[in-house]
């Protein structure tokens, strides 16, 4: 088994590419060993220490470090145990652990609004940020203010406020009038 590795535009986080899929569909974020409770490989990767967040995406895996350690010590570590993982054929999720599914719900008269927001991220944003090693989500919308969480990779990087204004803000506001503002939950 041959593991890809790509840098991400968060220099905290690496994206492992192990050639197949990982999550067929949703994502799963763990920020912390007790989370990660719910994913062998994701209790294997925080058992090696110095690990801080993992995220599982379509093909790919994205694991944060902290900054006690450089990549050049942890990355043979996380190749190993991402490799023993997929060679094993252990499951991904522990049994009866779910994945996110992405947005979450939202109530109210502006549903069809929603809707169309969940879809512009779903066709132009998600995939994009994916190629980052993350993931933004719909968490709300509230007075013309739409509240996205950042995952993955997404989480902490530098350039998430750049991301987020530049990138998610405008592209919303063009086919959404009635959206004004984007922030980070």
């Amino acid at each position: 088994m041959f593991i890809q590795t790509e840098s991400t535009p968060n220099p905290a986080t690496m994206k492992f590419l192990p050639g197949q899929d990982v999550m067929p569909s949703g994502t799963a974020d763990f920020t912390s060993a007790e989370a990660a409770k719910a994913s062998p490989l994701a209790e294997r990767l925080f058992a090696l220490g110095d690990i801080e967040g993992v995220f599982f995406g379509g093909d790919f895996v994205t694991v944060t470090k902290s900054d006690n350690i450089d990549w050049t010590h942890i990355r043979p570590s996380v190749l190993g145990a991402i490799m023993d993982h997929f060679t094993s054929g252990a499951p991904l999720m522990a049994e009866g652990a779910e994945n996110d599914s992405g947005h979450k719900a939202h109530e109210g008269d502006d549903g069809p609004l929603i809707t169309q927001i969940k879809d512009i991220l779903d066709t132009r944003v998600r995939p994009a940020v994916a190629q980052d090693g993350g993931d933004i989500v719909f968490h709300g919308f509230e007075d013309g203010i739409v509240y996205l969480n950042m995952i993955g990779a997404c989480a902490g990087c530098p350039a998430s406020t750049a991301t987020l204004k530049n990138g998610v803000e405008n592209l919303l506001k063009h086919f959404v009038p009635e959206v004004t503002e984007v922030r980070a939950v």
